[in-house]
């Protein structure tokens, strides 16, 4: 239905009106993820990386080492310095996906151990992870290969899983880990834009983290696919409907920008860094500004223009 017609009848009527088949199929399935989430990521073909279902292994194994050097880029740390960085530190990682890829480079650069946190039993060693896992090991050398090496219960045979000493899975329905000062490091990519209660999540973060220690993260806005004409009409669906049809899939949650500084100023934390890294276009906050949910209508053109960002913040203490 057309921008037009939205005004009329409210975000709400629009949203139901407008793709009535779309409403079903996402309320029938989003109640599979609740009641059977393994079912639910077995169907959907879930990765964590969106879909990578034609992703050749050297790609996804790029895709990892490329997330690794963004971290450390961002928190100005040179290369040749990571390893003393991460030397015996212990890390978080929110939402690692279908294979900890990211985690195992962080224990191969000199980390101690990696705690990974998710909703969803995403893990999946198959043959095609094996490969990943295999090219991860070849791009390694001297102790860095030992090391990621280490993080495998069978070198030989990479479906038999993980050393929990080294790379360790937290899944709870919560997404939450429930650590207390365990951690020096947290982070995630393309994740906290999934979760269902981000005040708790940020909570859980602060709580891990040992005073003085880090977070960082790359959080991404868009629609996730979910937009019809306008990248930001996913924001025009009332509230209602949305937790109707995906408040169970780990789509995104929506908030914005100011929903993330709100919870930033009540943590016992130091923002260092928070820095957009996409913008939408004038003419698209234009002309979704009629048709936006009541929770959205507050917001300057600005902060509803922000696509993406980086985030560290510094846990008070230390």
């Amino acid at each position: 239905m057309a921008p037009a017609s939205a005004s009329r009848t409210g975000p709400f009527t629009y949203s139901l009106l407008g793709a009535p088949g779309r409403v079903l199929r996402a309320m029938a399935s989003n109640q599979l993820a609740r009641f059977a989430p393994a079912l639910y990521v077995r169907l959907t073909g879930q990765t964590g990386r969106g879909a990578a279902a034609e992703e050749a292994p050297a790609d996804i194994a790029q895709y990892f080492r490329d997330c690794v050097d963004a971290y450390f880029e961002q928190l100005r740390i040179a290369p040749a310095d990571v390893p003393g960085f991460l030397a015996g530190k212990t890390l978080m990682e929110y939402g690692p996906g279908d294979l900890p890829g990211v985690a195992a480079l962080m224990v191969a650069r000199g980390a101690r151990k990696v705690y990974c946190v998710d909703r969803f039993p995403l893990v999946n060693l198959s043959p095609k992870n094996a490969r990943v896992l295999g090219d991860l090991i070849d791009g390694c050398r001297g102790q860095e290969r030992d090391r990621l090496v280490a993080c495998l219960v069978n070198a030989d045979n990479p479906a038999a899983g993980f050393a929990p000493e080294r790379i360790e899975y937290l899944v709870r329905p919560s997404g939450l880990s429930g650590l207390q000062d365990a951690v020096d490091l947290v982070f995630s990519r393309a994740v906290l834009e999934h979760v269902d209660d981000l005040a708790a999540t940020f909570a859980d973060m602060t709580a891990a983290l040992r005073p003085g220690a880090l977070a960082i993260h790359q959080v991404d806005l868009r629609s996730h696919g979910l937009h019809m004409s306008n990248p930001l009409d996913f924001l025009a669906w009332s509230h209602t409907l949305w937790q109707l049809m995906y408040s169970e899939k780990g789509v995104p949650n929506r908030w914005r920008i100011d929903k993330y500084r709100s919870i930033l100023q009540r943590l016992g934390a130091d923002v260092a860094e928070l820095q957009p890294t996409k913008l939408a276009a004038q003419e698209h906050v234009s002309g979704v500004r009629a048709t936006l949910a009541p929770e959205f209508k507050s917001l300057s053109d600005e902060d509803l223009s922000w696509l993406g960002f980086w985030l560290v913040m510094r846990k008070h203490g230390g």
